[in-house]
């Protein structure tokens, strides 16, 4: 193994304390300080997913701390990534391709061995490539029960021999026990690489805490290389929990979107309970003129200007959910604009079939009938990154990412492709209902302003001022704004002595 290549290990007492956005703020600043640095998770659970220009699949999360890096997010940051599809089965990713669905026992005893093969290659080869590797690990790295099969804590911080520091939220109460208890549990040669203390969340004033923290550092003899402030504002979510957890990311825009009075668009999102790639809707968040917010199954549509459908692991039971919670019968009723992307578009056609019964029960399915469109789901998935014309409401060039396992015609005399490449994405003949299977189709800052004047338009309203560019300029500008907000709060000089 190359001695070239340095290594830090970030791990947490719990999930969601904020080692993703960790990992992320220390490749940017790294990359600030003219580091070639790299992220690395071993195995990461989401149903938030990303294309690489390669074809091959990733968790979200990774491509943006790849961002973060300034280098292109590639296969090898990730190279296991679980889909979780209900009934306590998963999707197995590895190395970018499907290539199985089970549950967690069948996975350990199939895939434990070559996975962890994956693993080591993976970082050899980004040690070949990279100074610097900040690795992630998933969930806590103290399971008792779990930590023989383990993949992505300890396991990687031991083969790298790699430093490692501990994150704890000290929003959730009990840090410095979170803290005590993670390092009891750890074996010796695991806590010997545990080098830094990182409490994260922190609200209040440092020098209430100090005391606590001189007693963490004297009890553990481990230093405190940071108390990272809690932030107003946040990056995307790694996974649907953490929508859950803080659903201040879509509601706590709702004083500026009211401020906008009558000329704010309200946009409602269907939270399937198996929702994927809600990272498609960040750039619609960040528009001043739109109002977003989430609605549940068994809750009301409202007065929503539009309606997204959004992407699913599982489209046929979160079709059923629709069906069951009264939602559908909702959207028939809905006289505004409906959206489906990806499986959301799925849902919108006249049928789904299952012929190898890749969700469950073999068979045909009646769809929600809003777009003459047929889907077949295969065992295949497409994953692919795509640069294409969208033809409405206007001409304009977009550039995004497929991921699906679904084959989907339309009936050419019902509905409309909206795209030049075909099989993309259809619209009714008054626009009113389209679907696509473009995820990252909202990133294209052009059409999305095209799309919303067209929405205002029909309300009367002013447009809005055109944009040229991409998505990914306004993330940088996040990306930069994390780091430079944590920079202050960590001892990065221990980081890289």
């Amino acid at each position: 193994m190359s001695g070239a290549c340095r290594s830090l290990m970030v791990v947490g007492t719990s999930s969601h304390v904020g080692k993703t956005l960790l990992v992320a703020a220390l490749c940017r600043l790294l990359k600030k300080a003219g580091k070639k640095v790299a992220p690395f998770k071993a195995q990461n659970m989401s149903l938030n997913a990303y294309v690489t220009p390669e074809g091959k699949e990733i968790a979200y999360a990774q491509a943006l701390q790849a961002w973060a890096a300034g280098i292109p997010p590639a296969v090898e940051m990730n190279p296991i990534l679980l889909k979780p599809q209900g009934n306590l089965t998963s999707q197995i990713v590895l190395n970018g391709v499907a290539v199985d669905t089970c549950r967690a026992r069948e996975y350990y005893e199939r895939w434990f061995a070559p996975a962890w093969e994956a693993v080591k290659t993976a970082l050899a080869r980004l040690q070949q490539q990279y100074e610097w590797i900040i690795c992630e690990g998933a969930g806590s790295p103290a399971e008792v029960n779990l930590k023989h099969r383990d993949l992505a804590n300890m396991r990687v911080a031991l083969h790298l021999g790699s430093p490692t520091w501990l994150v704890a939220d000290i929003d959730r109460g009990g840090a410095l026990a979170h803290v005590v208890g993670t390092l009891q549990l750890l074996e010796p040669a695991e806590r010997a690489l545990i080098r830094g203390i990182v409490i994260n969340k922190f609200r209040g004033a440092r020098e209430l805490l100090q005391p606590g923290l001189d007693w963490l550092e004297s009890y553990t003899g481990i230093p405190v290389v940071g108390v990272l402030p809690w932030l107003d504002w946040v990056l995307p979510q790694e996974d649907s929990m953490g929508l859950e957890a803080g659903p201040q990311l879509w509601e706590d825009r709702r004083p500026r979107r009211q401020a906008l009075g009558k000329d704010c668009l309200e946009i409602a999102v269907v939270r399937l309970p198996q929702v994927a790639n809600f990272s498609d809707f960040d750039p619609l968040l960040a528009e001043p003129s739109v109002h977003l917010r989430w609605v549940h199954p068994g809750q009301s549509l409202g007065s929503a200007d539009v309606v997204i459908l959004p992407g699913s692991k599982t489209t046929l039971k979160d079709l059923l959910v629709l069906r069951q919670s009264g939602l559908a019968d909702q959207l028939r009723h809905y006289c505004g604009h409906i959206v489906g992307i990806c499986g959301g578009l799925q849902m919108l056609g006249q049928t789904i079939a299952d012929p190898a019964g890749l969700e469950g029960v073999a068979g045909t399915y009646p769809g929600l009938g809003f777009l003459p469109l047929t889907t077949v789901l295969q065992p295949t998935k497409v994953t692919q990154q795509v640069q294409t014309q969208i033809c409405w409401p206007t001409p304009a060039p977009v550039q995004g990412y497929e991921i699906h396992q679904g084959s989907t015609q339309a009936d050419s005399s019902g509905c409309l492709p909206i795209f030049e490449q075909e099989g993309l994405g259809w619209r009714d003949p008054t626009g009113r209902v389209w679907g696509s299977y473009l995820h990252g189709l909202f990133d294209n800052h052009r059409w999305r302003r095209h799309w919303l004047n067209w929405l205002r338009r029909q309300k009367g309203w002013d447009p809005l001022p055109e944009l040229d560019g991409h998505y990914a300029q306004q993330r940088e500008e996040l990306l930069d704004r994390l780091a430079e907000a944590w920079r202050p709060h960590l001892d990065l000089q221990h980081l890289l002595e």
